[in-house]
């Protein structure tokens, strides 16, 4: 099957009592058994371990990354939670891609790191220094690509090939482009996660996430971590991001339209300083972006004249974008990282790592463009 009707029909078929062709929600917390003998026959007990509304949300996602199995989890920091967890131990060290949402920022530096785990932050858009990175006890390589909100690229065949040949797991944050755009497991990576909250949701509904394993031993030290914490999706959250995944190719291909025709709007306009979005050919790293998915995306980032305070002005000036935090919705978003997603992070190292303090976030989403585009150029003339 082709991706659009996987994304309509993997995973789930019509309730087998009433034909419903929707995915009943199981408000269940407890399963009754046949017999002691026959206790999980149906392969449900409690629904912390396993929900029948839950399970074929987590079977679509497999089919659609080409994993062995996938975890849902509450919010895309539980999966990040869990994939830190399950390979991870005191002593261990891990790597990490120098830019990164502000939240695998800070559970590294802030929790992680008082347990005994070492991290580095490494420019993973250099192989180079991924590899210069890498120590004895190096356990797992953590990327994030396209990465938030700088959008620099991983390339994920070429860190997975490292990881490889030295018994390292690589996980990616697959959360910008889906598995629509970009297949992580396909180009050597162990695990994908997802803040589902995103994209795969894509109606600013729901709040979760999910790791795509590429083998069942891998899947089972991740569903082990999420059973033992708790940190379950709720049936009402699966069944909503279910009817959100069969649209997912048809919004991102909206959304990605949408974002090129803006990015090449800003990059032509006087009043902007920068333009970074992987579709422009001014994109330091397009081929790789060319090469390594299939589509762009729908997140741009741009810097006006007069830096902090005109950055600002402009996002308080929009008026069909919205100030949020979020991202991937069907509604156009503008976000300032500095004091929103990013705000966990050091300013010393947000300068390092390229976050600087005029940095507009753009999550574009399915208005008309050219409606989109009128509302930035006003934004733009009150400069």
């Amino acid at each position: 099957m082709g991706f659009n009707t996987k994304q309509i029909h993997a995973g789930v078929e019509p309730d087998k009592e009433t034909g419903a062709i929707l995915t009943p929600i199981y408000q269940s917390t407890t399963y009754v058994q046949e017999s002691v003998d026959e206790y999980l026959a149906k392969g449900y007990s409690y629904s912390r371990t396993g929900n029948p509304t839950v399970r074929p949300l987590e079977k679509k996602l497999t089919i659609l990354e080409g994993g062995a199995d996938t975890t849902c989890f509450s919010t895309g920091m539980a999966a990040i939670h869990a994939v830190l967890l399950a390979t991870l131990n005191a002593g261990d060290h891990a790597v990490v891609s120098d830019v990164a949402y502000g939240g695998t920022y800070r559970i590294c530096t802030k929790i992680f790191s008082r347990f005994g785990v070492e991290f580095t932050f490494a420019d993973s858009a250099r192989v180079e220094d991924v590899e210069a990175a890498l120590k004895p006890n190096t356990k797992l390589v953590l990327t994030e690509t396209p990465a938030n909100p700088t959008l620099k690229l991983t390339d994920l065949q070429a860190v997975s090939e490292i990881c490889k040949a030295r018994g390292i797991l690589h996980a990616t944050d697959n959360t910008f482009l889906t598995p629509y755009y970009q297949r992580p497991l396909e180009l050597g990576c162990d695990l994908s996660v997802h803040s589902t909250t995103k994209y795969i949701d894509g109606h600013n509904a729901t709040v979760g996430g999910a790791v795509v394993a590429a083998t069942a031993e891998l899947d089972e030290q991740v569903r082990f971590i999420q059973h033992s914490t708790g940190t379950i999706l709720s049936p009402q959250v699966a069944w909503l991001t279910l009817q959100g995944c069969k649209t997912l190719s048809v919004r991102m291909d909206r959304q990605s339209a949408n974002a090129m025709a803006i990015a090449e709007f800003l990059e032509s306009h006087p009043k902007v300083d920068r333009v970074c979005y992987p579709g422009l050919a001014s994109f330091p790293q397009h081929e790789l972006a060319k090469r390594q998915a299939s589509g762009f995306g729908a997140m741009v980032w741009f810097e006006v004249h007069g830096g902090v305070t005109a950055g600002k002005q402009i996002m308080d000036s929009v008026e069909l974008w919205t100030l949020a935090e979020n991202l991937g919705s069907m509604e156009s978003l503008v976000t300032h990282p500095v004091t929103m997603t990013h705000a966990a992070v050091e300013p010393a190292e947000r300068k390092r790592v390229g976050i600087t303090d005029g940095l507009v976030r753009l999550s574009v989403g399915m208005e008309d463009v050219e409606d989109l585009i009128d509302d930035l150029r006003r934004a733009l003339d009150r400069l």
